[in-house]
C-alpha cells in the first residue's frame, strides 16, 4: 500500500502563505499551531490550499470524531436545511431538539430522567453548569483543579487554569472558584510515589481545604474533566476519580463532568467518565458532538431544571446542528466507531511505548482509546520540560504529512477521528520515528 500522506510543495505553499498573510491582517490573533490553509478533507485526509495531503491527528480539535465529509451527516444537514434553518430557537418547540434531548438523555451515564440545555460551544455548555449548579443548589462557591481548561468565556475562565496567557490580563474573574491539584501521576503535585499515595490528592480536598478556606456547605459544585485536555492529557488514577465522586456526594456537592474534549467515543467508551464507574450530576459537551457543525449541550436530573427565563440564548439546538448531531450519533453506533477507538487506541498507545523505547526524550505516554499523548522531557530522571523540542517537532511533523497538536507545556497530542485503521496509524508513527531521528541529531 502507498502513503497516504503526500507533500508536493513544502509547506506552508505559496497559496497558504498569501491565506496566512490576509488572516494576520484581518483576523483577530487566536491560538493558530501549524501554518496550514485547507482545502478540503475526507475522513481523516486533509488537503491543503497547495495540493499537499497530510494525515489528521488533530481531528479539528477533536471535533471530526467520524471523520471529515461523511455523506451521512453531509445529507442530514442538507434536509433540515430544506426545511428550516432556524427560528428563534429557544422560544419555539422543534422534533430535532426534542430528538435530539432525548437521544442525549439515553446515552449519558445514569438511568434517571434527565433534561439538556442546548448551546453552541464547550465554554457556554460549561458556563450553563455553572450557573445551573448555582441557581439548583442555592451555594456560591465552586472547585476546579489546578491544570483544568473549561472554555474562555469570563464564567469558564474562572476555572480554568492550563496556561497563564488564558488568564492574562482577564481579572477580576468571576469569583467564588477554588483551585485544588489534580492527579497528575507524572508529575504528583506533592512528590508522592502512585503506588502508595492513598490518593492523597482527592482526600486533602476533605482534610485540609474544607478544614481552612472552603467550607464544604457552601460549595454548590466540582468541575472535573475525566482526562485533563489541554493541561497536558493527564490520566489520572480511576480511584481518584472515584475518590471525588464520594467526596462530592459526602457532602451534598455536584459532580460536573466536562466531556467536551474526551466525550463522543474517543477514548472507547461513549463518554470517558464511565472509565471510572462513576455517574455525573452535570454533564457538559460540544465538539465533536456536531461533526463541526457548532453546538453544545448541558445535561442534567430532570429536577434541577431553570425555571422560565433563569438561562437562555438565541442559537442554542441550531437546527442544522441537530440534525447534524443525530446523524453523528447514528454512525458512531453503525459503524462501530466507539470500539474501534478502543481497539485503535490499544494499537496507537503501543506503538508510541515502542518510540519511547528509541527515543529518550520521550518521558511518558499515556492516554485512552484514541485520546494518547507523549510528553517531551530534557532528561527522564529531572524531567525537564522539552518545549522548544516539542515545538520542533510539531513542525517537523507538518512538513512530513502530519498534522498534529501541543497540550500543556510540552506534550504531544494525538487525537485522529475515531475511523482510523492500523495503517493510518503506522504512517503517523513512521513520520514521528524520522522526525524524532531529526531531532536528535
Amino acid at each position: 500500500m502507498g502513503r497516504i500522506s503526500k507533500i508536493l510543495v513544502e509547506p506552508p505553499g505559496p497559496k497558504a502563505r498569501e491565506i496566512m498573510k490576509g488572516d494576520d491582517r484581518y483576523v483577530a490573533t487566536s491560538t493558530k499551531t501549524s501554518p496550514v490553509a485547507i482545502s478540503h478533507a475526507k475522513g481523516g485526509q486533509v488537503t491543503d490550499v497547495d495540493g499537499n495531503t497530510f494525515l489528521d491527528f488533530a481531528s479539528g480539535v477533536a471535533v471530526m470524531n467520524v471523520g471529515y465529509s461523511d455523506p451521512r451527516i453531509i445529507k442530514a444537514v442538507q434536509d433540515q436545511a430544506e426545511k428550516l434553518f432556524h427560528f428563534a430557537g429557544t422560544d419555539f418547540y422543534y422534533d430535532a431538539q426534542v430528538n435530539l434531548a432525548k437521544k442525549l438523555d439515553e446515552v449519558t451515564p445514569g438511568d434517571h430522567e434527565k433534561k439538556v440545555f442546548f448551546s453552541n460551544s464547550g465554554t457556554e455548555s460549561v458556563e450553563a453548569a455553572m450557573k445551573l449548579a448555582r441557581w439548583y443548589s442555592r451555594r456560591k462557591q465552586l472547585i476546579a483543579f489546578l491544570g483544568c481548561f473549561h472554555g474562555r468565556t469570563m464564567g469558564s475562565l474562572s476555572m480554568t487554569s492550563s496556561k497563564p496567557v488564558q488568564r492574562r490580563r482577564h481579572f477580576p474573574t468571576v469569583p467564588g472558584v477554588q483551585h485544588v491539584p489534580f492527579a497528575n501521576c507524572y508529575r504528583c503535585p506533592y512528590k508522592h510515589e502512585r503506588a502508595s499515595c492513598g490518593t492523597h490528592c482527592a482526600k486533602v480536598i476533605e482534610e485540609v481545604y474544607f478544614q481552612t478556606v472552603l467550607p464544604p456547605e457552601e460549595v454548590a459544585a466540582m468541575f472535573i474533566e475525566p482526562i485533563q485536555g489541554e493541561g497536558g492529557y493527564i490520566v489520572p488514577p480511576p480511584d481518584f476519580v472515584r475518590e471525588i465522586a464520594k467526596i462530592c456526594k459526602a457532602h451534598g456537592i455536584l459532580l460536573v463532568d466536562d466531556e467536551v474534549q474526551a466525550g463522543m467515543g474517543r477514548t472507547g467508551k461513549m463518554w470517558a467518565i464511565e472509565h471510572y464507574g462513576v455517574v455525573p450530576d452535570i454533564l457538559c459537551t460540544s465538539k465533536s458532538l456536531g461533526s463541526g457543525v457548532p453546538i453544545g449541550a448541558t445535561v442534567f436530573p430532570r429536577q434541577m431544571d431553570f425555571e422560565p427565563g433563569a438561562h437562555s440564548n438565541t442559537f442554542g439546538g441550531n437546527l442544522l446542528a441537530c440534525a447534524s448531531s443525530l446523524a453523528t450519533f447514528d454512525i458512531l453506533e453503525s459503524d462501530g466507531l466507539v470500539e474501534n477507538a478502543a481497539r485503535m487506541g490499544d494499537h496507537l498507545n503501543k506503538r508510541l511505548r515502542e518510540l519511547m523505547e528509541d527515543h529518550e526524550i520521550i518521558g511518558d505516554v499515556r492516554g485512552i482509546g484514541l485520546m494518547q499523548a507523549t510528553e517531551l522531557v530534557k532528561d527522564r530522571r529531572t524531567k525537564e520540560y522539552a518545549v522548544k523540542e516539542r515545538d520542533r517537532m510539531i513542525e517537523m511533523c507538518f512538513k512530513r504529512g502530519l498534522i498534529l497538536l501541543p497540550a500543556g507545556r510540552s506534550t504531544i497530542r494525538y487525537i485522529p477521528p475515531l475511523t482510523v485503521d492500523e495503517m493510518f496509524i503506522d504512517e503517523a508513527i513512521d513520520i514521528l520515528d524520522s522526525a524524532f531521528k531529526e531531532l536528535e541529531k
